[in-house]
């Protein structure tokens, strides 16, 4: 069965499944993107390169999913994978900044804040590198699990 049909299929409701790990994915986009939002614009907090590289990754996920759930388009997954798996990478190596694993003199920040801060802590206690990574973890479980729902749905 083509992808296309099976797109046709989770439109017609033939596969519920699909749609509610989409919608987890989107929920938590939508969630990261407004506390990212909050954080800088209201907050105050100026986020530093790393920070605005993931921006660049989640922000185009809230509509890309958005549209997939609107449409329960089955390709919408196939655009998110790699947005998500690439903001997770950049978190990634966001923590371990944060950690201090990785030298700051290998950190792309320049001029503005620095990564490794203590200032990027939500609440004083969790930092927000790894909020940032938890969120992109949570959207590629989600979006794999989407992905797994939908395959079966076209066998």
């Amino acid at each position: 069965m083509s992808e296309h049909r099976a797109a046709a299929e989770v439109g017609k409701g033939r596969n519920a499944a699909f749609w509610l790990p989409l919608f987890a994915a989107w929920l938590l986009a939508l969630l990261a993107t407004a506390g990212a939002l909050f954080l800088g614009e209201v907050m105050g907090k100026t986020p530093c390169v790393l920070c605005w590289y993931q921006r660049i990754a989640m922000f185009p996920l809230v509509l890309v999913l958005g549209v997939g759930l609107f449409t329960s388009d089955v390709r919408s997954v196939r655009y998110a994978l790699p947005l998500a798996g690439v903001g997770w990478s950049i978190a990634a190596y966001h923590v371990l900044v944060y950690w201090g694993v990785v030298s700051k003199d290998l950190v792309p920040c320049g001029k503005g804040p620095s990564c490794a801060d203590a200032d990027v802590q939500m609440a004083g206690v969790v930092p927000i590198p790894l909020l940032s990574l938890a969120a992109f973890t949570g959207i590629l479980v989600a979006l794999w699990v989407a992905r797994a729902r939908a395959r079966r749905a076209m066998e």
